[in-house]
């Protein structure tokens, strides 16, 4: 029997962003006091898989919703102009059509929330994608270390929109939160928002490489006053990515931002995330703590190259009860 789910999700069609954050201005008052309880972060997280399950048709649905707000991401040295062709053509069509008609979502237009890659490999992505509603999103500032001049930050920025970038994931200089030199960290991603334009910027913290979480949230927190339409963990370079605990501590610095004013700030994990099972943490931790509005590509996404491969999996096992082997399932 055909399983359909046409009554029980619903694809965003494209992407209209938010309000953007303009910002705010620089004041110790909004985290000084912040002194993040690990233990409890880490004790409330070990609860969700316990707490919350997601089954049959509505697990499909969930995992279609992950689909569209999955930045696809390639970000290797070998990167060529066919990688990206391929990468691109994933994004336009992420599930086989087989599998969508089963779904009865043949026609809901599902695309990735964006293609990620390099500044010189934009062209490419632009060629690949033209005629469609998918962002490409460039990262910049000398990823993934950043240990570059912030002249050059600003200006590989620019280059990068010149090109065709209409998203930037900006990495921020570590030792400036190391040494909890937050002022200088605000000025440089402020600069590095103006540089932007009109692209929407995310500000990759590099949480692997930040030792405590409290100072993961004075980090959130001052990327957000600087005007950073998303907040992102990782690079996906380093030796701990995402993390649903780093991520608690991050949403709730975006949930305090937006009581103090208003604006809505975007989050997304990268780095590790592979398995359809950890997309739904994800998920449901965004739905507990900050609601269905940032259940959206505008205001969540991940960082991911093989999630998709293993989401198309499970919901080709939705519709026909068996797992079919991995080249079923190319993600590129």
């Amino acid at each position: 029997m055909q399983k359909t789910l046409e009554k029980t999700h619903t694809i965003p069609m494209e992407n209209h962003h938010e309000v953007r954050n303009e910002g705010w201005p620089f004041n110790t008052k909004y985290f000084d006091a912040i002194n993040i309880n690990r233990s409890a972060v880490e004790k409330r997280v070990a609860t969700l898989a316990g707490r919350r399950s997601v089954k049959k048709e509505f697990q499909a649905a969930w995992l279609l919703k992950a689909i569209s707000m999955i930045d696809l991401t390639t970000l290797a040295g070998d990167d060529t102009r066919g990688n990206v062709m391929r990468l691109c053509e994933k994004a336009k069509n992420p599930v086989r059509e087989d599998i969508l008609q089963r779904l009865g979502m043949q026609d809901a237009k599902l695309t990735t929330g964006a293609v990620c890659v390099y500044h010189n490999l934009i062209p490419f992505a632009k060629e690949a994608l033209k005629g469609t509603n998918i962002p490409i999103a460039a990262v910049s500032t000398g990823f993934p270390a950043g240990k570059i001049s912030l002249e050059d930050k600003i200006t590989e920025i620019k280059k990068s929109v010149a090109a065709g970038a209409t998203e930037i994931d900006i990495v921020i200089s570590r030792d400036l939160v190391l040494e909890s030199k937050w002022k200088e960290l605000y000025d440089e991603i402020k600069l590095c928002r103006a540089a932007c334009g009109d692209a929407h910027m995310k500000t990759i913290l590099a949480t692997g490489e930040i030792p405590t979480y409290t100072k993961v949230a004075k980090a959130s927190w001052v990327a957000m006053l600087a005007g950073s339409d998303f907040i992102k963990t990782s690079t996906g370079k380093e030796s701990v990515n995402a993390t649903l605990a780093i991520s608690l501590v991050m949403i709730r610095c975006i949930r305090d931002y937006h009581e103090l004013t208003g604006v809505k700030v975007g989050y997304k994990p990268a780095g590790g995330i592979q398995k359809a099972k950890q997309a739904l943490d994800y998920l449901i931790l965004i739905k507990e703590e900050l609601g269905n509005d940032w259940l959206t590509p505008d205001l969540f996404r991940f960082g991911a190259s093989s999630l998709l491969g293993d989401i198309e999996r499970q919901l080709e096992h939705y519709v026909t009860g068996r797992y079919s082997a991995g080249f079923r399932h190319p993600m590129a």
